[in-house]
Protein backbone atom coordinates (compact mmCIF):
# COMPACT_ATOMS: atom_id res chain seq x y z
CA UNK A 1 0.00 0.00 0.00
CA UNK A 2 1.54 3.34 -1.02
CA UNK A 3 1.65 6.50 1.07
CA UNK A 4 -1.24 8.24 -0.69
CA UNK A 5 -3.64 5.33 -0.14
CA UNK A 6 -2.62 5.09 3.53
CA UNK A 7 -3.31 8.81 3.93
CA UNK A 8 -6.66 8.37 2.22
CA UNK A 9 -7.54 5.52 4.61
CA UNK A 10 -6.65 7.71 7.59
CA UNK A 11 -8.73 10.55 6.19
CA UNK A 12 -11.68 8.18 5.78
CA UNK A 13 -11.38 7.06 9.41
CA UNK A 14 -11.16 10.69 10.57
CA UNK A 15 -14.28 11.64 8.61
CA UNK A 16 -16.09 8.59 9.97
CA UNK A 17 -15.05 9.46 13.53
CA UNK A 18 -16.15 13.08 13.25
CA UNK A 19 -19.46 12.31 11.58
CA UNK A 20 -20.41 9.65 14.13
CA UNK A 21 -19.10 11.47 17.21
CA UNK A 22 -20.68 14.85 16.48
CA UNK A 23 -24.17 13.60 15.57
CA UNK A 24 -26.88 13.19 18.24
CA UNK A 25 -26.73 10.10 20.42
CA UNK A 26 -26.90 9.10 24.09
CA UNK A 27 -23.42 10.46 24.90
CA UNK A 28 -24.03 13.85 23.30
CA UNK A 29 -27.51 14.28 24.77
CA UNK A 30 -26.09 13.61 28.23
CA UNK A 31 -23.15 15.96 27.62
CA UNK A 32 -25.43 18.81 26.58
CA UNK A 33 -27.65 18.24 29.59
CA UNK A 34 -24.59 18.17 31.85
CA UNK A 35 -23.30 21.37 30.24
CA UNK A 36 -26.58 23.10 31.07
CA UNK A 37 -26.77 21.78 34.62
CA UNK A 38 -23.10 21.76 35.69
CA UNK A 39 -21.08 23.90 33.26
CA UNK A 40 -17.91 23.11 31.31
CA UNK A 41 -15.44 22.50 34.14
CA UNK A 42 -17.54 19.98 36.05
CA UNK A 43 -18.52 18.17 32.84
CA UNK A 44 -14.91 17.58 31.75
CA UNK A 45 -14.77 14.30 33.69
CA UNK A 46 -17.69 13.07 31.59
CA UNK A 47 -15.92 14.12 28.37
CA UNK A 48 -12.69 12.40 29.41
CA UNK A 49 -14.53 9.22 30.36
CA UNK A 50 -16.24 9.00 26.96
CA UNK A 51 -13.10 9.65 24.95
CA UNK A 52 -11.03 7.16 26.91
CA UNK A 53 -13.74 4.56 27.35
CA UNK A 54 -14.88 4.37 23.73
CA UNK A 55 -11.42 3.89 22.16
CA UNK A 56 -10.67 1.17 24.73
CA UNK A 57 -13.99 -0.47 23.91
CA UNK A 58 -13.19 -0.28 20.19
CA UNK A 59 -9.86 -2.03 20.79
CA UNK A 60 -11.56 -4.70 22.91
CA UNK A 61 -14.19 -5.28 20.23
CA UNK A 62 -11.55 -5.43 17.50
CA UNK A 63 -9.23 -7.77 19.36
CA UNK A 64 -11.58 -10.27 20.90
CA UNK A 65 -14.90 -9.19 22.35
CA UNK A 66 -16.56 -9.71 18.98
CA UNK A 67 -15.63 -13.39 18.95
CA UNK A 68 -16.95 -13.83 22.49
CA UNK A 69 -20.35 -12.45 21.50
CA UNK A 70 -20.42 -14.61 18.37
CA UNK A 71 -19.80 -17.66 20.53
CA UNK A 72 -22.28 -16.60 23.22
CA UNK A 73 -24.87 -14.41 21.44
CA UNK A 74 -27.16 -14.47 24.47
CA UNK A 75 -24.49 -12.58 26.42
CA UNK A 76 -24.82 -9.66 24.01
CA UNK A 77 -28.62 -9.81 24.32
CA UNK A 78 -28.35 -9.62 28.11
CA UNK A 79 -25.93 -6.69 27.86
CA UNK A 80 -28.29 -4.93 25.46
CA UNK A 81 -31.22 -5.29 27.86
CA UNK A 82 -29.13 -4.06 30.80
CA UNK A 83 -28.01 -1.11 28.70
CA UNK A 84 -31.57 -0.21 27.76
CA UNK A 85 -32.71 -0.33 31.39
CA UNK A 86 -29.73 1.76 32.51
CA UNK A 87 -30.34 4.37 29.82
CA UNK A 88 -34.01 4.61 30.81
CA UNK A 89 -32.85 5.09 34.40
CA UNK A 90 -30.53 7.90 33.29
CA UNK A 91 -33.38 9.46 31.30
CA UNK A 92 -35.54 9.35 34.44
CA UNK A 93 -32.76 10.96 36.50
CA UNK A 94 -32.39 13.77 33.95
CA UNK A 95 -36.15 14.39 33.79
CA UNK A 96 -36.61 14.48 37.58
CA UNK A 97 -33.40 16.28 38.54
CA UNK A 98 -34.17 19.37 40.66
CA UNK A 99 -33.28 22.80 39.27
CA UNK A 100 -29.65 23.39 40.28
CA UNK A 101 -28.16 26.45 41.89
CA UNK A 102 -25.62 27.42 39.22
CA UNK A 103 -23.43 29.10 41.84
CA UNK A 104 -23.44 26.10 44.17
CA UNK A 105 -21.48 22.85 43.96
CA UNK A 106 -24.40 20.53 44.70
CA UNK A 107 -25.10 17.53 42.52
CA UNK A 108 -22.55 15.73 40.41
CA UNK A 109 -22.17 15.00 36.69
CA UNK A 110 -21.13 11.57 35.44
CA UNK A 111 -17.55 10.74 36.44
CA UNK A 112 -14.68 9.39 34.31
CA UNK A 113 -15.19 5.72 35.22
CA UNK A 114 -18.98 5.84 34.92
CA UNK A 115 -18.80 7.55 31.52
CA UNK A 116 -16.21 5.05 30.28
CA UNK A 117 -18.22 2.03 31.43
CA UNK A 118 -21.38 3.52 29.93
CA UNK A 119 -19.93 2.94 26.44
CA UNK A 120 -20.44 -0.81 26.89
CA UNK A 121 -24.21 -0.34 27.23
CA UNK A 122 -24.51 2.44 24.64
CA UNK A 123 -26.11 1.09 21.41
CA UNK A 124 -24.61 3.84 19.26
CA UNK A 125 -21.13 3.12 20.62
CA UNK A 126 -21.49 -0.54 19.63
CA UNK A 127 -22.54 0.37 16.10
CA UNK A 128 -19.64 2.83 15.79
CA UNK A 129 -17.05 0.37 17.10
CA UNK A 130 -18.18 -2.56 14.96
CA UNK A 131 -18.62 -0.37 11.89
CA UNK A 132 -15.15 1.14 12.24
CA UNK A 133 -13.42 -2.22 12.70
CA UNK A 134 -15.27 -3.95 9.87
CA UNK A 135 -14.75 -1.10 7.43
CA UNK A 136 -11.24 0.17 8.10
CA UNK A 137 -9.20 -2.63 9.74
CA UNK A 138 -7.52 -4.74 7.06
CA UNK A 139 -7.25 -8.52 7.36
CA UNK A 140 -3.46 -8.56 7.31
CA UNK A 141 -0.54 -8.77 9.70
CA UNK A 142 -1.15 -5.04 10.38
CA UNK A 143 -4.63 -5.73 11.79
CA UNK A 144 -3.70 -4.98 15.43
CA UNK A 145 -1.95 -1.77 14.38
CA UNK A 146 -4.99 -0.78 12.32
CA UNK A 147 -7.39 -1.27 15.24
CA UNK A 148 -5.08 0.68 17.56
CA UNK A 149 -4.77 3.52 15.03
CA UNK A 150 -8.54 3.70 14.57
CA UNK A 151 -8.99 3.91 18.36
CA UNK A 152 -6.38 6.68 18.60
CA UNK A 153 -8.06 8.69 15.84
CA UNK A 154 -11.41 8.39 17.61
CA UNK A 155 -9.81 9.70 20.79
CA UNK A 156 -8.14 12.64 19.04
CA UNK A 157 -11.05 13.71 16.86
CA UNK A 158 -13.91 12.54 19.06
CA UNK A 159 -12.92 14.77 21.99
CA UNK A 160 -13.58 18.08 20.17
CA UNK A 161 -16.92 16.69 18.98
CA UNK A 162 -17.88 15.98 22.59
CA UNK A 163 -16.88 19.50 23.60
CA UNK A 164 -19.19 20.96 20.94
CA UNK A 165 -22.17 19.51 22.80
CA UNK A 166 -20.88 20.62 26.20
CA UNK A 167 -20.36 24.16 24.87
CA UNK A 168 -23.81 24.13 23.32
CA UNK A 169 -25.28 23.16 26.68
CA UNK A 170 -23.25 25.83 28.44
CA UNK A 171 -24.51 28.50 26.02
CA UNK A 172 -28.06 27.42 26.76
CA UNK A 173 -27.30 27.78 30.48
CA UNK A 174 -27.96 31.53 30.41
CA UNK A 175 -31.51 30.87 29.27
CA UNK A 176 -32.17 28.28 31.96
CA UNK A 177 -32.34 30.58 34.97
CA UNK A 178 -36.04 29.87 35.52
CA UNK A 179 -36.77 26.48 37.16
CA UNK A 180 -39.71 25.84 34.82
CA UNK A 181 -37.59 26.42 31.71
CA UNK A 182 -34.85 24.11 32.99
CA UNK A 183 -37.40 21.43 33.88
CA UNK A 184 -38.84 21.52 30.35
CA UNK A 185 -35.32 21.28 28.91
CA UNK A 186 -34.47 18.29 31.10
CA UNK A 187 -37.70 16.50 30.15
CA UNK A 188 -36.97 17.09 26.44
CA UNK A 189 -33.42 15.76 26.88
CA UNK A 190 -34.60 12.70 28.80
CA UNK A 191 -37.22 11.99 26.14
CA UNK A 192 -34.58 12.31 23.41
CA UNK A 193 -32.34 9.89 25.30
CA UNK A 194 -35.18 7.39 25.58
CA UNK A 195 -36.07 7.75 21.89
CA UNK A 196 -32.45 6.98 20.96
CA UNK A 197 -33.11 3.45 22.27
CA UNK A 198 -35.84 2.74 19.71
CA UNK A 199 -33.63 1.43 16.84
CA UNK A 200 -31.72 -0.90 19.17
CA UNK A 201 -34.91 -2.21 20.76
CA UNK A 202 -36.53 -2.73 17.37
CA UNK A 203 -33.53 -4.78 16.28
CA UNK A 204 -33.63 -6.81 19.49
CA UNK A 205 -37.36 -7.54 19.13
CA UNK A 206 -36.96 -8.48 15.46
CA UNK A 207 -34.12 -10.85 16.33
CA UNK A 208 -36.18 -12.49 19.07
CA UNK A 209 -38.94 -13.05 16.51
CA UNK A 210 -36.49 -14.73 14.18
CA UNK A 211 -36.31 -12.04 11.49
CA UNK A 212 -33.21 -12.93 9.40
CA UNK A 213 -32.64 -9.27 8.51
CA UNK A 214 -32.18 -8.44 12.18
CA UNK A 215 -29.23 -10.74 12.73
CA UNK A 216 -25.91 -9.02 13.07
CA UNK A 217 -23.56 -9.20 10.08
CA UNK A 218 -20.83 -10.93 12.03
CA UNK A 219 -22.94 -14.07 12.37
CA UNK A 220 -22.35 -14.85 8.70
CA UNK A 221 -19.00 -13.21 8.13
CA UNK A 222 -15.46 -14.48 8.28
CA UNK A 223 -13.56 -13.92 11.49
CA UNK A 224 -10.63 -11.53 11.35
CA UNK A 225 -7.41 -11.95 13.32
CA UNK A 226 -8.12 -11.14 16.94
CA UNK A 227 -11.72 -12.25 16.71
CA UNK A 228 -13.27 -9.33 14.80
CA UNK A 229 -15.40 -9.96 11.76
CA UNK A 230 -14.57 -8.47 8.40
CA UNK A 231 -17.49 -7.80 6.13
CA UNK A 232 -18.81 -5.11 3.83
CA UNK A 233 -21.22 -2.72 5.44
CA UNK A 234 -24.27 -1.91 3.39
Amino acid sequence: MNGSSVAMDYLSVVLFAISTCVTPGPNNVMLMSSGVNFGITRTMRHVIGINIGFPLMLIAVGLGAGSVFRRYPSLHDVLQVIGAVYMLYLAYRIATSPPPDFDAKTGAPLGVMSAALFQWVNPKAWMMAIGAVLTYASVTRTYVADVSTIALLFCVFGSPCSMVWVLFGTLLRRYMTKPRTLRVFNVVMSTTLAISLVPALQGFVSKERGDPAAHSPDQSSTACPGGAAHDDLS
